[in-house]
């Protein structure tokens, strides 16, 4: 079959459940991944004649993006912040509105000689690996409740030339952390179980629950807990540094004043939205 000829037979499968931008986009990822063309490539091939391994591979992707599982988990991949990183059901697809939190503290502390950076809840470890890429004299550490998540994560610091200090660890019954920190940061589970009907059904149906919800009744208990950690594992004028839920923002502001933090800032992100928030210990 030529390339072309699936192409349209994809776009019209795929039709009833996802604007056309968005296949596109599907399209050129799985193409760019598999057979190693461009979109400009692919524009100027269109005798590009699909060999049996090909046709099955794009044949099963696209009986999975019917299915709502994220194009990010049909390849095993993303990138995040400029590098690659390994992704599966175990970790959450990393999103923009985290690379603009690395690029906040990247920012704030490019020019320090050292640093000893904590990332809570890495996941898939995008955090903690472009901020030790970008912040090469810092010494990063990363903990994860999944020992899963963590297996991701060491692959994706092998893959990006980093050297991370992974722990396994639940943060919220630990009392201690291994050693004081210039910068904690964290983008742990924040979403509400009020917020589900608000989420894409491809988010709810594939990436880890664990990762993203919290009960309604407490949804600030893991800010509650790292930042109660923060008062005596951060190094004096230590900074904190958290995604936010967008709509709690002045309920965490309150809670990190309640700790005793100061030179408390929120951030917006690219979509208007309280999104960051960093705060110093005195």
């Amino acid at each position: 079959m030529l390339i072309q000829e699936f192409k349209r037979y994809f776009f019209l499968m795929l039709s009833n459940a996802y604007p056309e931008t968005e296949i596109q986009s599907f399209f050129t990822i799985l193409v760019e991944y598999k057979l190693h063309l461009s979109r400009i490539q692919l524009a100027l091939e269109h005798n590009f004649e699909l060999d049996n391994d090909d046709l099955d591979f794009l044949q099963n992707a696209l009986l999975k993006l019917k299915n709502q599982i994220p194009i990010q988990y049909i390849v095993g991949e993303t990138t995040f912040y400029g590098l690659m990183f390994e992704v599966d059901k175990n970790v959450l697809i990393p999103r923009p509105e985290t690379e603009e939190l690395v690029e906040w503290i990247v920012k704030n502390h490019k020019n320090r000689n050292s640093l000893k950076i904590l990332d809570v809840g890495t996941g898939s470890g995008c955090i903690a690996i472009s901020l030790a890429k970008n912040l090469p004299n810092a010494k990063v550490s990363a903990l994860d409740i999944s020992a899963e998540a963590l297996t991701i994560a060491k692959n994706n610091a092998i893959l990006n030339n980093v050297t991370i200090d992974f722990i396994n660890a639940d943060i919220l019954t630990i009392s201690k952390l291994p050693d004081t920190f210039d910068i904690i940061v964290s983008n742990p589970p924040y979403v509400r179980e009020l917020e589900k009907a608000q989420m894409q059904q491809n988010v709810l149906s594939n990436e880890p629950h664990i990762a993203l919800f919290v009960k309604d009744e407490n949804p600030l208990l893991f800010y509650d807990k790292i930042a109660e950690l923060a008062k005596n594992y951060l190094t004096k004028n230590g900074v904190l540094y958290f995604e936010i839920n967008q709509y709690l923002g002045r309920e965490t502001v309150d809670l990190l004043k309640s700790k005793g933090f100061k030179n408390i800032e929120v951030k917006k992100d690219i979509y208007g939205v309280d999104r960051m928030v960093k705060c110093l210990k005195f």
